[in-house]
């Protein structure tokens, strides 16, 4: 690396990985995961609601494996079997120009998906409830946001089920590839909050940073 160059934005190196939770394992995406993650994120009651659904394999295999795309992404595993994948993007607050170097890097963008297989147990609520200490705990953000079609109604109890409060909605903004323009919802969280509210219970309970190599997966 020259002098010139700057080491790649990886906020998500700080983390102790893997990481385990009461019933579930979380680790950085590794190009070798597109294929599992491919098997539910392919199923149309899955994609309906994704911002991208590749026709074939080839390309999503292609974006899953950019390197700014891993980087973000962790891969949810039960008992070695990949059922899903999180988001954790982390970005710089808005600010103006006198202290814009205050607020790089203070709040992330979350995202999170399971495979219908797995739905009903609990699973998805506990990645994100940890995906949030990860947040305020361990990275220090300021604030996490998140974002869904406002008929996506799994998606906006997940949010409300782990403490993010709705701060927006907005009435047919968004295109649906189905050529529909639809409502939409903004969620999201401060660490004060977070920290006022407290874990959830379950999590808190059973969570402990796993130092062993990664548990053999796919990726969601």
């Amino acid at each position: 690396m020259t002098e010139t160059q700057q080491p790649p934005f990886d906020p998500l190196g700080s983390v102790t990985w893997p990481v385990r939770t009461a019933r579930l394992l979380l680790r950085r995406a590794e190009p070798r995961d597109a294929e599992a993650t491919w098997t539910y994120r392919q199923l149309p009651e899955f994609a309906q609601w994704q911002s991208g659904a590749p026709a074939t394999f080839a390309t999503y295999a292609a974006q899953f494996e950019q390197p700014g795309s891993l980087a973000k992404t962790l891969v949810v595993e039960l008992d070695g079997t990949v059922i899903g994948d999180l988001l954790i993007s982390v970005q710089d607050a808005w600010a103006q120009d006198e202290v814009t170097e205050q607020a790089r890097g203070v709040q992330a963008d979350l995202g999170c998906g399971l495979h219908p297989a797995h739905n009903g147990h609990g699973y998805a609520t506990e990645a994100l409830g940890e995906v949030l200490r990860l947040c305020f705990d361990e990275l220090q953000l300021r604030r996490v946001t998140a974002d869904c079609f406002a008929d996506n109604t799994a998606s906006r109890r997940l949010m409300e089920r782990v403490g993010m409060r709705r701060e927006a909605y907005t009435v047919r903004d968004s295109l649906h590839r189905s050529g529909a323009w639809l409502d939409g919802t903004a969620y999201a969280l401060l660490q004060e909050e977070w920290r006022r509210k407290g874990p959830l219970p379950f999590i808190v309970a059973e969570c402990r940073s796993c130092r062993s190599g990664p548990v053999q997966g796919d990726t969601s």
